[in-house]
């Protein structure tokens, strides 16, 4: 098979063949797309060998995730280290009001990152989604700079909300950038190296702080600070050798720019029927969404300012609308669940939490660096597992695991918790059970929120609707960061029990509301939440498929 990354100019310009038209026509006109589309390569783990250019192209772009988990390690070994609390002494824990101030300083990253996330959605259709990831890079870099240099409480909260800012941006619109660039069958494997790679970050991060803790001023908690901005520097700078997204150049109308982008993604021919079949899915989609907006709003059509800012605000609202509500609600769903399940109380708290469960200071701090690497192995397993059992299954079974976690846990702290010194075992048991809820969440909650929002949206409203569900996230973030420690100190197991009720929530609304994404391209999403909401919206689309096919 020829695998240049494409044809000269003059191939280009040649006519498609009637034989190679009738095939692609053929898979545009059955609405079973998935049964009759050829594959690019092998589902799943294997996948990535077949396609590794691409698979390149989003483990690099997900170095932003890299840099949201090293901001969540570095800050729970951090807020425990003497020399960091001898210069924040509101945070130590004789000081009044100290678990509120922990609780803000911990939060006003999310808070940032809300504010960040929001507005990369129209960045983001604006500039492209890669020069969008070199904006909230040097937002980033901003903000760890002002970190390491930090004097008091008030810069340090400041310089952690513009860090947070950089963050949600990155957050948003990497998995946007892999899920438009990756082929179906890999694009599950492909959307968890946003996980992976948060979880990568809090793994270093906190081994870094834990052997900078023995420096004896304040480098021990600056350097971690100053370090976080070199990955920051490799990304902002290598994400602009990176192919621009297809589904962004056919939504600017650059149709022949994203058929080759494409071709280079899939290291195919232009002249590939696969590749073909793609490109022509790609700008239907974008074809069909534009006379929808049209027909919602024809008064904002005129290109003026005025309009065009209407047209932006009505853009988001639509998102909300027929045609893409159900869409939004798994979205912000997800997301909302991933913060409610607890993962980050666990992360940002976790030294306090064994301590509850009656180990010591050094045994606290190494227990909390083992419980992030058995996260990173659950998450390492859903490279396999999402797009060989799908997201759905990941969801229910982990959302039941970590019920059951959580239950006994809050059970084990609620008996015991007085007197672990003679009820060793039991303090074991409980910090068993925890490493398990870590294990599970790794293996499904944790990378199926990231992954779900960034392909079910249409082009049009992908950018929004990506990043209103990754608002949630940073929204429920920041609620969990404040409540946390006082849930922790005045409820004991309480937490346990409280996370436990969202877990089977969870279970519960994934069951009735969730629908399997796997294997299925970005453009027949419409037939997974059913959105073709009647026949004149179906003839509509075959329509707009026979003008592109006819075109060429």
């Amino acid at each position: 098979m020829d695998i240049s990354v494409g044809p000269s100019e003059k191939t280009r310009e040649e006519p498609m063949s009637d034989a190679l038209q009738q095939e692609i026509a053929v898979v545009h006109h059955d609405h079973k797309i998935l049964e009759s589309r050829e594959a690019y390569g092998p589902p799943g783990f294997r996948g990535l060998f077949h396609s590794h250019y691409v698979a390149l192209c989003a483990a690099f772009s997900a170095m932003g995730g890299l840099l949201f988990g090293y901001d969540q390690g570095v800050v729970s070994v951090i807020l425990v280290m003497p020399q960091f609390l001898d210069r924040f002494d509101r945070v130590s824990e004789h000081a009044s009001g100290a678990g509120f101030w922990k609780g803000l300083l911990t939060a006003m990253i999310e808070l940032g990152a809300l504010l960040g996330a929001l507005n990369q959605g129209w960045i983001a259709d604006k500039i492209s989604r890669k020069y969008s990831i070199v904006v909230a890079v040097c937002i980033f870099t901003v903000g760890s700079i002002l970190q390491t240099a930090a004097v008091d409480y008030a810069m340090l909260t400041i310089a952690r909300f513009i860090g947070g800012i950089g963050i949600g941006m990155l957050s948003m619109v990497a998995p946007l950038y892999i899920s438009e660039i990756s082929p179906p069958e890999i694009r599950g494997a492909l959307l968890v190296l946003e996980e992976f790679s948060i979880v990568s970050g809090i793994v270093i991060a906190f081994w870094i702080t834990y052997g900078t803790q023995y420096i004896s001023d304040e480098w021990s908690w600056r350097l971690p600070f100053l370090l976080q901005i070199l990955p920051g520097l490799i990304l902002g700078i290598g994400i602009v050798f990176l192919p621009f997204s297809p589904r962004w150049l056919a939504s600017k109308g650059r149709d022949q720019e994203a058929l080759e982008s494409l071709a280079k993604l899939r290291q195919l021919p232009t002249t590939d029927t696969r590749v073909l079949q793609e490109w022509y899915d790609i700008r239907a989609e974008v074809a069909f969404k534009k006379e929808i907006s049209c027909e919602r709003h024809p008064k904002l059509q005129d290109r003026s300012k005025t309009s065009r800012i209407k047209l932006e605000i009505a853009s988001w609202i639509d998102c909300f609308k027929r045609g893409c509500w159900r869409r939004t609600h798994v979205g912000i769903g997800l997301t909302f669940f991933q913060q409610f399940v607890g993962i980050n109380a666990l992360i940002y708290y976790s030294p306090t939490l064994f301590e509850q469960m009656g180990q010591g200071h050094s045994m606290q701090l190494i227990l909390s660096g083992v419980l992030n690497i058995t996260q990173l192995v659950g998450v390492t397993s859903s490279v396999w597992t999402m797009d060989r059992f799908g997201r759905r299954p990941l969801l229910l079974y982990g959302s039941a695991a970590m019920f059951v976690s959580h239950l006994i846990i809050a059970v084990l702290v609620g008996k015991f918790s007085n007197d672990w010194h003679n009820h060793r075992p039991e303090g074991w048991a409980s910090v068993a059970f925890l490493f398990l809820y870590m294990l599970s969440f790794g293996a499904s909650w944790g990378p199926v929120p990231w992954a779900m929002p960034a392909e079910i949206f249409p082009s049009s409203l992908r950018a929004k609707g990506v990043a209103l569900s990754t608002c949630s996230n940073w929204l429920n973030n920041f609620i969990i960061g404040l409540i946390t420690p006082p849930l922790v100190q005045n409820t004991g197991y309480g937490a346990y029990a409280f996370f436990a009720v969202f877990c089977l929530l969870s279970l519960v609304w994934t069951f009735f509301f969730v629908p399997e994404t796997n294997g299925r391209s970005l453009e027949q999403m419409d037939h997974v939440f059913k959105d073709f909401s009647n026949e004149e919206d179906e003839a509509r689309r075959l329509r707009i498929e026979q003008e592109i096919l006819q075109s060429k």
